[in-house]
């Protein structure tokens, strides 16, 4: 049974700081592009960073880049992402996604934890 359990979310006033995990299991995770994406209601979900199987590239959405960074623990199956200067318009439900590299043939969420960024 393939699971991806994100942890970490929480409640941060603007500038501060929160890390979230996603622990995966049921999939060689070194072999899957891992990824965070975070959705608000009535909007569609974006994606926030990635990280390729190996960890040796990443991308970020324009709106993170320089205060998130994306990691991975390939011993430990999880995923990491350090988000620092947090704004209130990162509020948002965030999921983790794994999708097989290179074909993109198999591809799994988590159930997402939810991320509020408040004064």
């Amino acid at each position: 049974q393939v699971q991806l359990v994100e942890s970490g979310g929480g409640l941060v006033q603007p500038g501060g700081s929160l890390q979230l995990s996603c622990a995966v299991s049921g999939i060689s995770f070194s072999l899957y592009v891992m990824s965070w994406y975070r959705q608000v209601p009535g909007k569609e979900r974006e994606l926030v960073a990635a990280i390729a199987a190996t960890g040796g590239s990443t991308n970020y959405a324009d709106s993170v880049k320089g205060r998130f960074a994306i990691s991975r623990d390939n011993d430990k199956n999880t995923v990491y992402l350090q988000m620092n200067s947090l704004k209130p318009e990162d509020t948002a439900v965030y999921f983790c996604k794994g999708v097989l590299s290179p074909a993109g043939s198999r591809v799994y969420w988590g159930q997402g934890t939810q991320v509020t960024v408040f004064s």
